[in-house]
């Protein structure tokens, strides 16, 4: 039966990956990716023949028709991304929603994704949290920052190696600089790295170095305000 599948890939160790979405891959008449000269690399890892169709944020809307009729005419699609889990933070939810709309069976698998495993090892609380994924570079920056930091949720963020000072030292300004975070880079990798301690303590940590790699940062939610005992 003709259906779109969301596969999750490795986010860095190309063992992360299920039996399942392998044989997903193996078995779809066609694979959308997001770059495919990178998913070229993990396909061929696996010795994976299905053809590759690119399908990212800046052809989606373009793109869209033509892989709804694919999948109605009898086609089984599999999409991916980059690195972990397509929809989150990447393309993805445009396809989900139209498929959804037009009665196309759509099955999601359960695989790598780089906030779960950053928030679980920060030590921060992980009962409750609120994904924010990427900040907005310009506009509505600061009114994101000034909403998250009532939330007393614990916050997670993804964040590129040339903006991380420059987030870092807003959320400093916005949350308070005693509030505990987590720098979580380059998960999976050889060179994974996890920096812990106050913003303040974080961003002079950093301060003075280039960080590479893809970044997840968890910080604390607010701290409730301690009710005064008066005898």
């Amino acid at each position: 039966m003709s259906k779109l599948y969301i596969v999750p890939t490795p986010i860095g160790n190309l063992e992360d990956i299920t039996l399942r979405a392998l044989r997903i891959l193996k078995e779809a008449d066609l694979i959308l990716a997001e770059d495919t000269r990178t998913s070229s690399v993990l396909l061929k890892h696996y010795d994976i023949p299905t053809k590759l169709y690119a399908y990212h944020q800046f052809n989606e809307h373009q793109k869209l028709d033509t892989v709804l009729h694919r999948i109605e005419s009898g086609e089984t699609i599999a999409l991916i991304s980059d690195a972990g889990t397509p929809g989150i933070s990447d393309p993805g939810f445009l396809l989900v929603r139209e498929c959804v709309r037009a009665g196309i069976e759509v099955e999601c698998l359960p695989g790598a994704t780089a906030f779960v495993p950053a928030l679980v090892v920060s030590g921060i609380p992980c009962d409750t949290f609120f994904f924010e994924g990427f900040l907005p570079h310009k506009k509505g920056r600061q009114t994101r920052l000034t909403y998250l930091a009532q939330l007393d949720h614990t916050i997670i963020l993804y964040e590129s190696p040339h903006r991380i000072h420059k987030t870092i030292q807003q959320c400093g300004e916005f949350f308070g600089g005693e509030r505990q975070a987590v720098i979580v880079r380059e998960l999976t990798k050889i060179h994974e790295e996890i920096l812990r301690g106050t913003l303040t303590e974080v961003g002079l940590s950093i301060a003075e170095r280039v960080l590479k790699g893809e970044i997840v940062v968890i910080i604390e939610g607010k701290p409730e305000l301690k009710k005064l005992l008066v005898d």
